[in-house]
């Protein structure tokens, strides 16, 4: 993309003693939702963390509006970007209490309690994502679904201009895979927000994203990045999951979908 948000240059990153991706280029655009997909150990999460600062490249460099990332402070970063996680923990805390956590980088010095502008953030993210009639309720009483919308909003309290999401429909039935990923596409226009997310199920990646990075899980960089009917083709599909499918294209949307080939020996 020409406004260059995001950029990862010669990115190559991993673990002490074992790098997952090498000599990565990309650029991810302001505004634009950007998915992420590959087999398992392809090094999606790794991709992930990498950006969000909580792995340090082995090679190369990742920089944020012109800047690089590691010139950031963790204050200054939690205000850009937020973090959601695949698994959201039950806890004592409250909805509420827990959405407000999100509020904790703009803390000042000595400031031990939130503001009445920090409840009045809470309370207007959890209405846009219809969790506020469950403010009152202990995060140990909801749903998987409606904590991962409680982390999603926690996310926004941070009001940051990149939302990162590692598998965001994880472990969720249909209903709330399409509420959450809708939400997601509706926060990006109306917040004009950079959503990067690792994604397994690729009917969902290629619905829902602008483009895709295909990690190649042998070869250690992206097979192919692009946006998702370049991506996401039956060649790519057999080469990088050795996986034998049908694409065809969504009579709605327009986008590609895909259709496991059965084995007709089984």
């Amino acid at each position: 993309m020409s406004n260059g948000f995001i950029n990862f240059s010669h990115l190559s990153c991993g673990y002490s003693g074992k790098t997952v991706l090498e000599d990565m280029d990309l650029t991810v655009g302001r505004g634009e939702i950007m998915g992420i997909i590959g087999p398992n150990g392809a090094g999606k999460t790794t991709l992930l963390k990498t950006l969000s600062g909580q792995l340090k490249p082995r090679a190369g460099m990742v920089t944020l509006d012109a800047r690089p990332l590691d010139e950031y402070s963790g204050k200054e970063l939690a205000r850009i970007m937020a973090v959601v996680g695949q698994t959201v923990q039950p806890s004592l805390l409250t909805v509420r209490e827990y959405v407000l956590l999100g509020r904790l980088p703009f803390f000042r010095k000595y400031q031990l309690f939130e503001t009445p502008g920090d409840f009045a953030v809470a309370d207007r993210y959890m209405a846009m994502t219809g969790i506020g009639g469950l403010a009152g309720s202990s995060m140990n009483e909801i749903s998987g679904g409606e904590r991962q919308l409680t982390a999603i909003t926690r996310a926004l309290v941070q009001e940051p201009a990149i939302l990162l999401l590692d598998e965001p429909t994880a472990h969720l039935d249909i209903s709330h895979q399409q509420h959450i990923m809708n939400l997601i596409v509706r926060l990006n226009r109306e917040l004009s927000l950079t959503v990067i997310m690792v994604m397994h199920d690729l009917n969902l990646a290629a619905e829902y994203t602008d483009r895709l990075i295909l990690l190649d899980r042998l070869e250690k960089r992206p097979y192919r990045i692009g946006p998702v009917h370049t991506v996401l083709t039956e060649e790519a599909v057999r080469a990088v999951y050795g996986t034998n499918v049908l694409i065809s294209q969504n009579p709605v949307s327009g986008k590609p979908c895909l259709f496991l080939k059965s084995d007709p020996k089984v």
